[in-house]
């Protein structure tokens, strides 16, 4: 699959227009960083409590069905990032108390991407049930945005057409 590239410059490109330059990548990479749905999405997107959680996976997930009802796969897959990262950030808070996973700070070269890079993992804490339960309602509606036909078949549709 190819990698998300990270050598664009989001912060002045706008992928609704150009969707030509998206590509999937792997997990949520690029979450943070596309315009004009990270803009769009990222006010919505909250975990602390199951009824923010709630409140903002249905509202996350009515977005990637607004998304696709426009053929925007682009936009669609942004809000399965966003419903994937809502699981991903309240397990990382419901096992490391916090929120923090891995010693040190991330190497300056590695900023705004995923992973450990070469830092220990902390020891997890007792599981925090509040943000486990988050994480709960976060992964239901990314297992159905991944469930989605209309998604599968754009998505298919995006690699084929451009990689």
């Amino acid at each position: 699959m190819p990698k998300f590239d990270y050598s664009l410059n989001y912060a002045e490109l706008d992928l609704r227009a150009h969707p030509e330059l998206y590509r999937v990548g792997v997990g949520e990479q690029g979450v943070l960083l596309v315009q004009p749905y990270k803009a769009e999405l990222l006010p919505h997107w909250r975990f602390a409590t199951p009824e923010l959680a709630r409140e903002s996976s249905e509202v996350i997930h009515g977005m990637f069905l607004t998304y696709l009802q426009a053929g925007d796969f682009v936009g669609a897959d942004m809000a399965r990032k966003f419903l994937q990262m809502g699981f991903t950030r309240a397990r990382r808070y419901a096992n490391h108390r916090g929120g923090k996973k891995y010693d040190g700070p991330v190497p300056q070269d590695r900023k705004g991407q995923s992973g450990a890079h070469g830092r220990a993992e902390l020891p997890r804490t007792p599981e925090d049930p509040v943000k486990a339960e988050s994480a709960r309602i976060f992964k239901a509606k990314w297992d159905e945005a991944e469930a989605n036909e209309q998604y599968a078949s754009l998505k298919k549709a995006h690699k084929a057409q451009y990689g």
